[in-house]
């Protein structure tokens, strides 16, 4: 018995050791350097509101709106820096807000998404396509990736740990030696969780 549960408690131990902080991922906008000049002007420059979790990644104070067939939401936070093509990443209840289609993607394959009219005070433009519904993902670092025995692009099970424990299929893994452990999920899949800052997750065999 003595051993049964010394071996219960050193699974414990382990399972705690590799606790992945999980954030919610609000609607944002990546902008393209082009897109930005045509919302905000030539040589506007963007001011920092706050640092994110990933190394180098900023959220701007300036805001923006999107303009959908059905509908429009106002206040969409600019995320920088910025990208080579317009990103929106939106959770599937924004998409039904807005009428366009929730597309599933990793962030940065945006080929055949719907596109979407993009707002800024009186100026508007219209990207073609770059509307996605992004794919959860953890990001690591090798060190960490090495920790939880996991490579670049595998997809594993996370239980999310929070008053409605979940768990999540095929979360994609990204490695990058400028990424801090974290797992992003949008607010959809963070309400289904109720998540909350006590939340954790961990790779579920």
């Amino acid at each position: 018995m003595s051993m049964e549960l010394d071996k219960l408690i050193e699974v414990v131990k382990e399972k705690m050791e590799k606790k992945i902080p999980v954030e919610g991922s609000g609607r944002h906008i990546h902008l393209s350097h082009e897109d930005g000049k045509k919302l905000f002007g030539e040589n506007y420059e963007f001011t920092i509101l706050k640092e994110l979790s990933q190394p180098g990644q900023v959220a701007y104070k300036e805001r923006v709106r999107l303009i959908g067939p059905k509908g429009v939401i106002e206040g969409v936070v600019i995320l920088g820096p910025s990208r080579e093509k317009t990103q929106v990443e939106l959770s599937l209840t924004d998409t039904r807000i807005l009428g366009v289609k929730g597309v599933l993607r990793e962030s940065g394959h945006i080929e055949n998404t719907p596109g979407i009219v993009i707002g800024k005070g009186d100026k508007v433009i219209e990207i073609k396509e770059g509307v996605i519904v992004a794919k959860n993902h953890i990001h690591m670092n090798e060190e960490e990736a090495k920790n939880l025995n996991v490579e670049d692009k595998d997809l594993v099970k996370i239980k999310i740990y929070s008053e409605r424990p979940v768990i999540f299929e095929d979360v994609l893994i990204r490695v990058n030696k400028n990424f801090k452990l974290a797992m992003h999920i949008d607010y959809d899949e963070g309400n289904s969780c109720m998540l909350n800052k006590e939340s954790f997750g961990v790779i579920y065999e």
